[in-house]
């Protein structure tokens, strides 16, 4: 392969190319606190972080209903056990962070969801809020099993 002057291959004609060095790309230093730079990165990883909440969520009731399928005895030692501070402090933090959970995802749904109705595409506002509402009305059925006397 011959070439020209001013001609940039890269390639084994170019007198440059040294095939043993190893290409390494730049790669600027990233700080390991860059989530913290803008609100939109803020929300991302502390939306990424709420998958924890969820998972302790689902250990937690996983718990309560092996405690009620033992029997009494094992369902009192669950009710002292859960009201333990930090047991107590470590579900309000999982609950507010099942809440960003939730909102985050009603917010993306129009974004992941196309809708067509007669033709025509619904906005994001009707989809996002059809599944705030679904969200109002299964809470106020959990409520009212769970409240009623």
């Amino acid at each position: 392969m011959t070439t020209e002057p001013g001609d940039i291959t890269g390639g084994a004609g170019d007198p440059a190319y040294q095939p043993d060095q190893a290409y390494q790309p730049y790669r600027p230093p990233v700080s390991i606190l860059w989530w913290l730079r803008r609100r939109t990165y803020l929300f991302f990883a502390l939306r990424e972080l709420s998958c924890l909440a969820v998972a302790w969520s689902v250990l937690y009731l996983m718990l309560l209903v092996r405690a009620v399928g033992e029997g009494g005895g094992a369902y009192e030692q669950f009710l002292v056990w859960a009201g333990m501070p930090w047991v107590v402090v470590l579900n309000v933090v999982a609950f507010a962070f099942l809440v960003l959970h939730a909102i985050t995802w009603f917010n993306l749904t129009p974004a992941a969801t196309v809708v067509r109705l007669r033709g025509q595409r619904v906005r994001p506002a009707v989809i996002a809020g059809s599944a705030y509402a679904g969200w109002v009305v299964v809470s106020a059925l959990v409520a009212w099993i769970v409240l009623r006397p």
